[in-house]
Order: structure tokens, then sequence, then C-alpha cells
């Protein structure tokens, strides 16, 4: 009797154990180490990161990486979200948030008529689902990742979402306003020093004035609007926002 809980002692905790890996959506946890910051490394993960590569700019595909490791920077400091944020679904998201910047001629996600957030976000989605290797990703978690970055432009929305919603655009704007949320400084300059951020602010100049000039009525009423003002040559959005069709003139 003595021999079997003895036996007992050691078969429950392993069993326990055993449960939460296989309830887990990646239940290894394998990490591996960028600029310093220890991210999340499943396969599903390394082929977001190569997706990105491949339809992303130089000064985008830093941007993006930078956004990454600031928002799994930003987990780490932040207990209460680290517990609650599920890690491959942010790393997915932000690794994937910018395909609607997607410039080559041939980009067959890039439509003419949705922003480019939106874009984004249903490439996103087909890129899941073409990769969901085990089956692992339901519903739930594909609209998550779909709301991220369709909102990661409008934190005014986004911080009032799922936590992974709000931490994925949190990541995406420490990129332009620097260390917060517990970021130390050096940990922030080591990103910097892997992907250097010279050349984001003329970047993404360039990136939203092509939106503004070849598809102008997705960046009416948007964040985007006064660069089509500034920069391209014939764009007028008079007619096209919400006071024009409220208020006759």
């Amino acid at each position: 009797m003595y021999t079997s809980y003895k036996m007992l002692a050691h078969i429950i905790p392993f069993l326990a154990l055993l449960s939460t890996a296989l309830s887990s959506p990646f239940p290894h946890h394998s990490r591996r180490t960028i600029a310093g910051v220890s991210v999340l490394d499943t396969p599903l993960v390394r082929a977001a990161q190569d997706y990105a590569r491949a339809h992303s700019s130089d000064a985008v595909y830093k941007h993006i990486m930078r956004s990454w490791l600031y928002g799994t920077l930003l987990l780490t400091h932040n207990d209460t979200l680290s517990a609650t944020v599920d890690l491959e679904i942010h790393a997915i998201a932000i690794l994937l948030h910018d395909l609607g910047f997607d410039q080559a001629p041939n980009a067959t996600h890039i439509s003419h008529n949705r922003r480019f957030e939106v874009d984004g976000a249903i490439a996103a989605r087909q890129f899941i689902r073409r990769h969901n290797v085990g089956r692992r990703w339901d519903e739930r978690r594909v609209q998550l990742v779909w709301d991220a970055i369709a909102l990661h432009s409008d934190p005014k929305i986004s911080q009032y979402k799922e936590p992974e919603v709000e931490v994925v655009g949190l990541g995406i704007n420490l990129d332009f306003t620097g260390p917060s949320f517990g970021i130390l400084d050096a940990e922030y300059a080591a990103v910097v020093k892997e992907f250097p951020s010279d050349d984001l602010d003329s970047a993404f100049v360039d990136g939203f004035t092509w939106l503004c000039s070849t598809k102008p009525e997705t960046t009416y009423d948007t964040f985007m609007q006064p660069f089509g003002e500034r920069f391209v040559q014939g764009y007028n959005a008079t007619g096209h926002r919400a006071i024009d069709e409220m208020v006759a003139q």
C-alpha cells in the first residue's frame, strides 16, 4: 500500500503537467533570442517571419521586427498581460501586420478598394489557414489576429479590445514613440542596433503617399489623409468625408 501511494505521488504531478502541455497551443514553449529578447519559436511563427520578409521592403521588415520585439519586452515587464496574452497570436499578428503595405506589382493580397489594414488582416487570415499545422488555430484565434491587424493603427479602439489586440497595437506604436511600459533604454537600444530605424519615417511617408496615390478612396477621413493632401497632386478628400455627407455645403 505504501508503495502504491508513493507511486501516485510521482504520477499525479506528471499527469497534471501532461494535461497542461496538451491543452496549450504550443506545449513546449520553444524560445529563441533575437536582439537580446526571448521570443516564442513555433513553426508558424518562423513561417510568418519568412512571409513578412518576402512581402516587405527592408525598412518595413525592420519595423515589423522591432515592433514584435518591443511588444514582447512589454509583456515581459507586465506580469498580468504576460499571463494572459497568447504569444503565438501576438507574434503572428505583429509579423504580418503590414502585408497591406506590399508594393510589389504581383502582390495578390493588395486590393484596390480596401484600407491597407484590412488587406493585411485578410492576408494574415489566409496565411494562417494555409499553414494550420496540427489544427491548433480555431476561428477565435484567427479572428483575434484579424482584429489586431485591422485595428493596429487606431489605438482609440484597440485599447478596449482583447489583450492580444491591444498589445499588438502598443508594440507597433512603440517603434514611433520610444521606450515606455517598463522597457529599459538599454533593451530598446539593443533592438534598434539589430534592426536600425534610421529609415523608418521616410519609409512610412513614402508608403502612406503611395496608398493615397494608388487608392485614395481608402485614405479619405483617415490618419493618412494629410499625407495625400501634402504629397499627392490632385488629391482632394472633399466630398468623401463624413462631414460632406452629413452637412450640406
